[in-house]
């Protein structure tokens, strides 16, 4: 976007390249079942993904990692284009104006895409929002052409698939499987099954014997946490999904289940397709929310059991940002917030599938044991290549686990020595001891790209062109900050995808108030701006988002949401400032474009600074852009006070 955008003033015709480039990009992704693309071994084993990373010899390594840099070429490609129009438009009007209009129409966007969300759209919906504007800037046949056949093969893409604001979601029946269990798949990845564990389908004459022992074992994993305590009043299931776990509390006799999930339509899909329909149960409340949020807005609740049924996520946080939407649920400060609505004589249970080693069920264990101050049991359970961690709270639970079917598990030796995740550090799924050989190549080439095609935009000699030095450090602290912002008031609200919405939205409106102030007030110093800038990022970071989850709702609301906006604020008085005395507006307005993408290289850092550290890095940008400034300014005093 911001090469197109520095290219749009040169270069205005590439604006009609814009749809018939998306065009191949959709072909690509439309066809990609037919391509034998949609899954692509990540050749790193630095990272967990499903078991989807492998370690591959040199050949497949280069091909699969060939394979992303030329999808992100082709995005490149279309936003080169698409930027083009943008900077064009920017030349025909004053440079504070254009960006106000910009920044209207971001929001809008973000409104447009929010109320598409909500109602469940599908991919062709979203096309036409976004490539509508894009056919009114070029009206050419090729164009018209070109939007009709995205709009085809983002239909052809859809097959029978639902859509919930995180997840495409496939609806499928293994039939191998006894009972034919419904499966569900987001992503095109497998999820979930429903299975129908009731004793009348267990016993059934159509079931055969060997199929009978596997549902029973089934079953009985899925009661476990439910037959741990004396009392039977309340139990809280979050990731409870289509509702195997809630179905399991329910026939274990408990008077009251809360089940928590954050995605409302894989709640729907269980309340009309599971077979046992535990969401219909009077006795079943179903709750749609981010699991880390509701312990910390449900903190006076009491439980007997807490369980975390098989949660996982698969998609991430937001678009900027490498975490996963449950990796805030995983941290030791959110097992201690689970473990506080744990009655006494109450269990907190954790199933998760470790399929990706022993490392990540010491990392559970070693978490657990931290927030609770208890070693866990450790049951091998057999389903999903899992494990169930489970702590009591005054209650001995050695003897009842001995006689479960399932045998008990050890951790390692090392188990004290590995990293835990923290609200700070939120990284479950780093393998420890692995060095992130694709993510360094990756990334490295996406820069590689990115700083060929600007030197081809701008010149060899980015500090004599029109490339802005300023603005581009700025982009890229801007891009750290609305990051940290992002994950900050994520953990605030919850990682839901409304919340993400709002914050972004709000980002959106404070840059556009900030632009506002610059108009009317026309600072001549930026320094004391500079200043307050420096303040709020040292208060964020001194001020962790953690200090605030004792405070209510509407107290969170208003100190988070002032300590995420104040840097923003400022950064964007700044910005504006800078930006209303180019002579290049496009070219300004790409460089700091350009800088956002360094920006979201740079927050992969955080992997291993953590996210608090991001504001310290941020603050280090904006002090480059401000020598840069300064620099700016004594050459052209030196040259208007030289004699002529």
């Amino acid at each position: 976007m911001g090469l197109g955008v520095a290219l749009g003033e040169k270069r205005p015709n590439l604006q009609h390249w814009t749809l018939p480039t998306l065009l191949v990009l959709s072909a690509i992704l439309g066809c990609s079942e037919e391509l034998r693309i949609v899954h692509i071994r990540f050749p790193d084993m630095s990272l967990s993904l499903w078991g989807g990373e492998t370690w591959l010899n040199a050949k497949t390594f280069a091909g699969s990692v060939s394979l992303v840099l030329l999808l992100f070429a082709l995005v490149l490609a279309v936003f080169i284009c698409a930027g083009a129009i943008v900077g064009d438009l920017f030349t025909r009007l004053p440079p504070l104006r254009s960006y106000s209009a910009d920044l209207i129409g971001s929001f809008l966007g973000v409104v447009a895409m929010t109320v598409a969300s909500a109602a469940g759209t599908r991919p062709p919906i979203w096309f036409i929002i976004a490539a509508a504007p894009l056919l009114y800037f070029s009206r050419r046949i090729l164009s018209v052409v070109s939007f009709i056949g995205i709009l085809l093969f983002s239909w052809h893409s859809i097959g029978a698939a639902k859509y919930s604001p995180y997840y495409r979601i496939d609806i499928t029946r293994d039939m191998t499987f006894p009972g034919a269990p419904v499966e569900v798949s987001v992503n095109r990845d497998f999820h979930q099954m429903m299975h129908d564990l009731s004793l009348r389908h267990i016993q059934s004459p159509q079931v055969s014997p060997g199929d009978q022992a596997v549902l029973r074992q089934f079953a009985a994993g899925y009661r476990i946490p439910f037959v741990l305590t004396p009392r039977r009043d309340a139990a809280l299931v979050v990731g409870a999904g289509t509702g195997n776990d809630v179905a399991a509390a329910l026939k274990s006799g408990f008077r009251h289940v809360v089940s928590v999930d954050i995605d409302p339509s894989i709640i729907n899909i269980g309340k009309t397709g599971h077979p046992e329909h535990p969401y219909s149960d009077p006795r079943a409340v179903t709750v749609v929310n981010d699991a880390r949020a509701y312990f910390e807005q449900n903190a006076d609740k009491q439980f007997d059991v807490v369980c975390f049924g098989l949660l996982d996520s698969h998609a991430m946080f937001s678009a900027m940002s490498s975490l996963r939407l449950e990796n805030y649920v995983y941290t030791v400060d959110s097992i201690r917030s689970a473990w506080k609505l744990v009655k006494p004589g109450g269990v907190l249970t954790v199933s998760f599938s470790v399929i990706a080693g022993q490392w990540i069920s010491d990392r559970l264990y070693a978490t657990i044991w931290d927030a609770t101050g208890v070693p866990p049991i450790m049951l091998a359970m057999p389903m999903h290549f899992a494990e169930m961690f489970v702590v009591g709270k005054q209650i001995s639970l050695v003897g009842v686990l001995e006689r479960s079917p399932f045998p008990t598990l050890a951790p390692s030796e090392n188990v004290t020595s590995i990293r835990v995740p923290t609200d700070d550090w939120p990284f479950l799924y780093i393998r420890p001891g692995i060095f992130p050989t694709a993510y360094v190549v990756v990334i490295g080439g996406l820069l590689l790209i990115g700083a060929i095609c600007a030197l081809a935009v701008f010149g060899r000699d980015l500090a004599a062109g029109e490339f802005d030095g300023p603005l581009f450090l700025m982009g890229a602290a801007f891009l750290l900050i609305e990051t940290r912002g992002i994950v900050d008031l994520s953990l605030l609200f919850g990682s839901t995808w409304i919340v993400n919405s709002c914050v972004i939205a709000g980002i959106l409106l404070m840059a556009y108030l900030a632009n506002l102030y610059v108009s009317k007030r026309r600072p001549e110093r930026v320094l004391p701006y500079f200043a307050l800038l420096w303040a709020t990022l040292l208060l964020n970071y001194f001020v962790r988002p953690s200090v605030l989850l004792d405070l209510t709702l509407l107290g969170r609301g208003a100190i988070g949401g002032l300590l995420n906006a104040l840097p923003v604020f400022f950064a964007g008085i700044i910005f504006s400032t800078i930006f209303s005395r180019s002579e290049h507006p496009s070219a300004s307005f790409g460089s700091n474009l350009l800088g956002a993408v360094v920006g979201g290289c740079l927050e992969y850092i955080s992997m291993v600074i953590g996210l608090r550290s991001l504001s310290l890095v941020a603050l280090i940008l904006y002090l480059g852009a401000l020598f840069l400034v300064q620099r700016r300014t004594s050459v052209v005093e030196a040259a208007l006070q030289a004699p002529q």
